[in-house]
């Protein structure tokens, strides 16, 4: 049985509960609906439009290591100039008021290593400083994924999370090459997708199915949508807005992009967090394990939890409300429940939108509880299949973003180098079902595959290292004790392995600690306006 994969990106309580009372919940106001389009600017970039890439190969020409602004055939990308205008909106967006902000696109090339050749163009928003502070610089920001867009999440977090930070910083947002609006790589359409994702038994060539589609429709992109080619755009958008240093908040797969530009940049580093960090040493399988614990550890808690609430469709007894609520799930391969649209809930629909309620921490609880009441004892699963559409970034529509699409593309060519043994994922079979026997009871070894780079027609020289960035700035690194997408040991390995790193820490489930503590944010905001680092060892609660 097919259980959506955790994309290391923060996730957002959907807005599809709207004002409609969710079991005495009400929806959470503020965010955006999966799917809908980036905001653009009001008017067309200077900058030149991408020509046709060239034609992927097995592994494209080596970049030396990056010399950056110091590189003539570079010089003109880095001294670029961003024309910042007005963004439009073709009402997707909620309760975003867009004259704060401005949008614009940088002009970057598709291979480094033949910088003269083709480009791509990147999306960005700013959310201008309000100058309440002295003014640091620019705070570029990602929420990882790898598929997440930044300017979403300035355009939904400078209000929000990240709140007050415009007060130092001019706040960027930037769609990674290959999301978003950043020369999106495309794989199935719509109607696949549906299939893709409510499928309880997929065929065994789901992986190869996605990888055809790839290559058919963005096969000239793949070789170069790494996030080692990310953090070199990132080192371009600094020197575009004119910043001697980076200053960077990055979340979940996010992380890997600081990590990377401090390996590759280390004397531009400026004041970077990191939070819910990657592990970019472990194979896609052993995370997964590590991942899927994780998120069984916290399915558990969140049942324990239900049972002390009024309206917990699990009964009163802590000790089998787990296997209830499983049992409920793991049922819907055989019995698919019909939303008021008409779609089918599926288990691995099912499975996936409690999930998505799970990166939260408790502050999502209510929701997920209150889907499942409304499933297990309403017969209505639309709630629930929501919160899986928000997952994967299936609209009102039926239109899906490219989350999935960028998702399997940069994995694939960040980790795609080498392919498990058959050894190796028996191994990690055994495990999944001792360490997280609910999420992974009906897995077989083909759930392991997620994203399947096995078929890729790309595959990386080699794949990423242990951490290591001498000569960086010190690095804040924030991590959560109960994480269940980016266990907590990762955070405390990339703090030992940087330099002068210090690990802040909070205490508590739920994916990344920035906006579920507010001892986290106000040490979080003070390095970044100051550069003063919170005492090591510091534990900070999660908000109630």
């Amino acid at each position: 049985m097919t259980i959506a994969r955790a994309r290391l990106a923060r996730r957002i309580l959907p807005v599809v509960l709207g004002a409609t009372v969710l079991a005495g919940c009400s929806g959470s106001g503020g965010t955006k609906a999966a799917g809908t389009p980036a905001a653009t600017p009001a008017a067309a970039s200077p900058t030149p439009s991408p020509s046709a890439p060239p034609s992927p190969s097995a592994s494209p020409t080596p970049t030396a290591k990056p010399t950056g602004a110091d590189d003539p055939a570079l010089k003109p990308f880095y001294t670029q100039q961003i024309a910042w205008g007005a963004c439009t909106d073709d009402g997707s967006y909620q309760k975003i008021d867009l004259t704060k902000f401005q949008c614009g696109t940088a002009h970057v090339p598709l291979d480094y290593a033949n910088p003269a050749a083709d480009g791509i163009d990147l999306a960005l928003v700013r959310r201008p400083t309000t100058g309440k502070q002295q003014r640091v610089g620019s705070l570029f920001v990602n929420p990882g994924g790898p598929g997440g867009s930044g300017v979403e999440e300035v355009l939904y977090g400078a209000d929000g999370s990240m709140k007050g930070l415009d007060d130092r910083f001019d706040l960027i947002g930037f769609d990674p090459r290959g999301v978003g609006k950043s020369a999106p790589v495309h794989c199935l359409d719509d109607a696949g997708y549906d299939t893709w994702y409510t499928a309880d038994h997929p065929a065994q060539n789901k992986g190869k199915t996605l990888a055809d589609g790839c290559q058919a429709k963005s096969g000239k992109l793949l070789p170069f949508v790494g996030t080692q080619n990310v953090a070199r755009d990132l080192d371009v958008l600094r020197g575009a807005v004119g910043d001697q240093k980076l200053n960077y908040l990055g979340f979940s797969y996010g992380t890997f992009i600081g990590i990377d530009y401090a390996e590759q940049f280390p004397d531009r580093t400026g004041h970077l967090v990191l939070d819910g960090v990657m592990d970019p040493s472990q194979s896609l399988l052993d995370s997964d394990v590590q991942q899927l614990a994780g998120f069984e550890g916290v399915f558990e808690h969140w049942a324990a939890d239900c049972v002390t609430q009024t309206n917990c469709p699990l009964g009163k007894d802590p000790a089998t409300a787990a296997k209830k609520a499983a049992d409920f799930l793991d049922g819907l391969a055989a019995n698919p429940m019909t939303a008021k649209d008409g779609r089918e809930l599926t288990a691995s629909q099912g499975w996936t939108g409690t999930l998505e309620m799970l990166y939260g921490g408790a502050k999502s609880w209510e929701y997920l509880r209150g889907a499942l009441s409304w499933a297990m004892k309403g017969n209505k699963p639309d709630y629930l299949l929501s919160f899986a559409d928000d997952y994967n970034g299936r609209d009102s529509k039926g239109h899906y973003a490219n989350q999935q699409d960028a998702y399997a593309a940069v994995m694939c060519a960040d980790f795609g180098a080498g392919m498990p043994t058959d050894a190796q994922v028996d191994q990690a079979l055994e495990q999944d079902h001792q360490k997280a026997p609910y999420l992974s009871k009906h897995f077989t070894k083909d759930d392991l595959f997620d994203p399947d780079c096995r078929a890729w027609p790309y595959h990386p020289s080699a794949a990423p290292g242990p951490i290591s960035a001498p000569g960086a700035a010190p690095i804040l690194v924030v991590g959560s004790t109960g994480d269940d997408a980016t266990p907590y040991p990762w955070a405390q390995k990339a703090a030992a392995a940087l330099p002068g790193a210090v690990l802040l820490t909070r205490d508590g489930d739920g994916h990344t600690g920035y906006g579920k503590s507010a001892c986290i944010k106000t040490a979080v905001d003070a390095f970044l306006g100051t550069g003063t680092m919170p005492a090591a060892n510091t534990h900070c609660p999660t908000d109630g």
